[in-house]
Formats: structure tokens, sequence, C-alpha cells
């Protein structure tokens, strides 16, 4: 670097996570080995979020500024060698939205450092990033302890000149989870036909909303489970839980340009009938207080007060679909609980997350290398920031917050699979093969 050995920036207590309305304060120091003349040394808090609809772009379409602010540290004057501290301070807004990294845009935040040297010398530059997470406390949506629910129902032509009917209907224990909890679903299946159904699945999606002029949606599944069909003429009921992962929060509130939703897709193949139940992702859970107890069917709360907005929670199927599944519903036929075939989720070393029984525990077994993000008190924020692919988590307490890149609890092929995907063969049809083929060399 020349005359200037050392530029640096540090934050005080090494502090890297911010909320609005907070200060960020730290020093620049710079060491340098011989005399050097500048005309200002000055330092820049800057936040800006960037779209685009090329992917990995980093020439923004648009644009929109959060933070701009300079401070001078050090007016015209010569810095004699040695090492040099410069101490600086700046308030962060109350209005400025969460740090976002995605494949078509982001949200960052930086401190920059630079020395302005007379003309025709070098000119110095540093910078630092920072994270802001701008907490969503799920309290504050409406009928967020509600569930979410919704029903469709299909006729389908089998056989050439055979007709039936099915009915799908699917919900959820809440409308809102923050990373580490469980979503606990349940569906129903009223197959009234002759045919047995397909495989059913269930995905957590992600839905980011890049507002170009020509809007980028970027869509992917977060977590799969999928269970076994439904036999002819049968009801079956199917119980599952997805471990939520880290991941950003619903809204990116203070955002114009970026826009985050989550859902529940519970889809079945063959016939084909889907289901999407809209739920929101925050940082502080919802505080389920004792209160008067829900109507309950099959063992699961169903929504007694309005839906969350107008917008947001809407069923799948008309009124009349709705009818025609009560009488279906009505019409009974064996009911049978359907197995889980697979599920998508595991820690980063491979190994599954451990789960309880459905009903029986009220969490998650987190693996070792997440645990440290969760906090002790079951109201605060984690301190944990997604940006896109790779997430830095950072130490709550006294611990130095350190960085780390860790990838999403997501499995490692996710990058590869089409989405939807067939199911692999069953336990029975890999030992008939298997049996085969060994009773074919006996022979």
């Amino acid at each position: 670097m020349g005359k200037v050995q050392e530029f640096e920036i540090t934050f005080t207590n090494n502090k890297v996570v911010y909320n609005p309305g907070e200060s960020i304060s730290g020093t620049v120091r710079i060491k340098s080995s011989h005399s050097l003349q500048f005309k200002a040394i000055k330092v820049c808090c800057v936040g800006s979020c960037g779209i685009s609809s090329k992917l990995n772009d980093a020439s923004w379409m648009l644009e929109e500024k959060y933070l701009s602010s300079t401070l001078s540290v050090a007016d015209k004057g010569t810095l004699p060698p040695g090492e040099h501290s410069f101490p600086f301070q700046f308030l962060i807004p109350a209005s400025v939205p969460t740090s976002f990294e995605g494949p078509f845009g982001k949200i960052l935040y930086k401190i920059r450092a630079f020395i302005d040297t007379p003309r025709f010398s070098k000119d110095y530059k540093a910078q630092r990033p920072f994270y802001l997470l701008n907490v969503l406390n799920l309290n504050e949506l409406p009928d967020i302890e509600q569930p979410s629910c919704a029903v469709t129902t299909k006729k389908f032509n089998y056989l050439l000149v055979k007709t039936g009917t099915l009915m799908l209907k699917a919900y959820t224990d809440l409308r809102g989870y923050t990373p580490g909890q469980v979503i606990k679903l349940s569906a129903e299946i009223h197959n009234k036909s002759g045919k047995d159904t397909g495989y059913v699945m269930a995905s957590l999606i992600q839905r980011v909303s890049y507002k170009t002029k020509r809007p980028v949606f970027d869509l992917r599944p977060i977590a799969e489970v999928e269970g076994a069909g439904v036999k002819a003429g049968k009801h079956a009921e199917w119980r599952e839980q997805i471990i939520v992962p880290p991941l950003p929060q619903s809204g990116l509130t203070g955002c114009n340009l970026i826009d985050i939703e989550y859902f529940i897709q519970v889809s079945l193949k063959s016939p084909e009938a889907a289901v999407t139940l809209p739920i929101y992702i925050g940082n502080i859970a919802v505080n389920l207080t004792p209160s008067i107890p829900h109507p309950m069917a099959h063992g699961v709360p169903m929504p007694t007060g309005p839906s969350l907005n107008p917008a947001a929670v809407v069923p799948s199927a008309p009124p009349v679909e709705e009818e025609l599944a009560g009488q279906l519903a009505a019409g009974g036929g064996d009911s049978e609980e359907i197995p889980t075939k697979s599920h998508s989720q595991q820690d980063p070393s491979g190994a599954p997350l451990s789960v309880a029984p459905y009903g029986h525990a009220s969490g998650p077994v987190l693996p070792q290398s997440q645990q440290h993000v969760q906090s002790t008190d079951g109201s605060a924020p984690l301190f944990c920031l997604s940006t896109g692919a790779t997430i830095p988590f950072f130490t709550d307490g006294n611990a130095t917050p350190v960085p780390t890149s860790c990838p999403l609890i997501l499995p490692p092929e996710y990058s590869t699979w089409e989405y939807p995907h067939e199911p692999p063969p069953t336990y029975e049809e890999s030992c008939s093969s298997n049996n085969s083929s060994f009773n074919s060399s006996m022979r």
C-alpha cells in the first residue's frame, strides 16, 4: 500500500449486527511508514438496495438508498509515521430494512473510509460491511395465532369412462413461525373413486419478488416431505412437521424493491391437486397465551376468526367446492393414516434433523452447530441473517460476534433437483427386485 502499511476499520466491541435506531461506532486505524500528506480523512456510512433482472448482475436496474452520511475525521494536514486512530459514530435511521442478499438483488450496509491525498498522489480506501436486523414481531400481525387452512376438490376421469371425486384439505397450527420452530401440518384426503392416488407432497416454499420494470420472481423449495398415496375409496389423514431453517423475514419492511413471501404447498400426484397455505417468518415468536380453546377437528385446531387480510389468505376452492367437500367428508369411507416416505431436511453434516413425534414435544432437537444462535429468551430475536445461499451467524452475549459462512439446512442436492420429482422406489420394490435377481442366480 505504499506509505500506508495498514488501513482498517473496526467496530466497537466487534459488533456487526445492529438494529434500526441504534448507533454504530468504531475506529479507523492507519499505520504509515513515512509522512503522509492528505487533504482530508473521511468516513462514510452507506446503505442501499439494488435489483436487476439478470442473475448475479452488479449493474443495478433500480436502486434505493437508506443511508448516506459522511464524517470528516481529519482535515488537511500531514500524518507522521506510526499508528493513528480516528473514532467515528453514526445514527442508524429507524426505518431501514433488514440486510438481504439474493440472486437478483441485495440490501447492503457498509462503513467506508478514505484518505484524500494531494493531486498525483495515491488515494487510500477501506470498507467493512455490517448487518441490520429490523425485527419482525409476529405478535403484531392480526390473527397470527390462528391456523392457516385451505381446501380444494377435483373431479377427474380414469379408465376412459369412469369418473371420481377427490377432496384435499390442509392446515397448519399457526400462521407465523421463527427459525428453529416446527410447522405442524395436517392434511385430509377423501378419495371417492376406484383408483389409488399418487404420492402427497408438502413443501415450504420461498417466493422473492424483485420489482424491476418486468418483475422477477425467485421461487424455491426450502424443505419437502413426501407421504404415500391414498387407496381407492379411502379417507386418509396425514400429519407431518417441517423445521423452519434460518431464513430472512417475511416482507422486508422498509424496502420497496424486494418482497419475501412464504407458503406451504400441499400437492397430490395423480390426480393433480394442490392447496396453498400462506405463512409468515419472523424474529419474535407468536406468544401463545392460554385462551378459549379453538374448535377441534381430528385433533387439530381449526380457524375461528377472520383471515389475515383479504389478499393474504384466500381459500383455493370456491364455496360450492367447500360444500362438495363437506358432502365427501360426511360420506365417510374408511379412514387411515398416511405414512411418510421421505423427508428432505438434514443438517450440513448429512444427518437428518431429529424431530419429536407430532404432538409429543414442543420443538425440534437442533444440531450442535445451530444451538448457539438460539436465545434463552423465547421472545428475543435470533441473531442469524440469511443472505441467499449462505447465512452469517453471530454469537449472542459477551462472546465476540464473528460471522461464519454456513450453508442453509438443506440437502446438498437441492440445486440439482427437479421440482416436482418422482419418488424413489419403495422398500418393497427394492426387495422384490433384489430377490428376483438372487433367485435367478441360485437356479
